[in-house]
């Protein structure tokens, strides 16, 4: 005889859910087998896009303390001057205000289900996707809608608040590099080396604005594989393009 068990979800996926069915949401919570604490780990799993990824941002505004939220494409960059452009100056909140705040942790907050009111801005490029896929307030839990369905959900328009990609890159270091990721593509070698000569890492994107190489990734370079380095002028040229944050 067989039974079947039932796992309880997580405290904060069930909240999640009972928001969802509450607005007649037409998709559950998906549980993972794999964490996704970030949007490209959830895009792997997924198996989707970057871009499809509803990434949830918690700042904090400075004049009354109030969390905003700020729902991102994946594949963007949230830009907080053009967040206080809207809302007034904000600042990055750190774990304890993002858990007291939303009930969730970093890697997992949802655009809905919070403890506490948010004030939430969703950004335009999302509109990009007929399906979008948003965290479950778990690291481990998704949910599925489109960018509609995601701006009733959290009563929020759509607004300009990504960074403009490769704002701050020199112009010569980015006609070298993308000379120089358009050999690699054509010829897919790994030979040429990305270092353009300009070594500062970008605070907010956290590469360097010479060789768009994160650190993670100027580290690997040296010990690395071809099939690892031409993974890494793939990203590069990605960056190049603005599809990659």
């Amino acid at each position: 005889m067989q039974t079947t068990v039932e796992m309880a979800l997580p405290d904060g996926v069930s909240r999640v859910a009972q928001v969802l069915q509450s607005q007649g949401h037409p998709h559950v919570p998906r549980m993972l087998q794999v964490a996704a604490r970030t949007a490209q780990e959830a895009a792997d799993a997924l198996g989707v896009q970057l871009g499809q990824i509803a990434k949830s941002i918690i700042f904090k505004r400075h004049s009354d303390g109030v969390p905003i939220l700020v729902v991102a494409s994946g594949d963007r960059r949230v830009d907080p001057h053009k967040v206080a452009a809207l809302v007034g100056p904000v600042g990055r909140a750190d774990a304890d205000f993002v858990k007291a705040q939303t009930g969730f942790s970093i890697g997992g907050v949802s655009p809905v289900g919070h403890v506490n009111p948010v004030l939430t801005l969703v950004d335009e490029d999302l509109f990009r996707f007929d399906d979008i896929w948003a965290a479950a307030g778990h690291p481990n839990a998704v949910f599925r809608l489109t960018p509609d369905q995601l701006c009733e959900l959290v009563q929020a328009m759509a607004s300009d608040v990504a960074a403009a990609p490769l704002a701050e890159m020199p112009a010569a270091a980015r006609k070298l590099l993308s000379d120089r990721a358009a050999t690699v593509t054509a010829t897919g070698s790994t030979f040429l080396s990305p270092c353009v000569g300009v070594c500062r890492m970008d605070a907010v994107h956290d590469y360097c604005l010479g060789c768009l190489r994160t650190r993670a990734e100027l580290t690997q370079w040296s010990t690395a594989e071809d099939d690892q380095r031409l993974a890494i002028w793939q990203r590069i040229d990605q960056r190049l393009q603005g599809k990659l944050a």
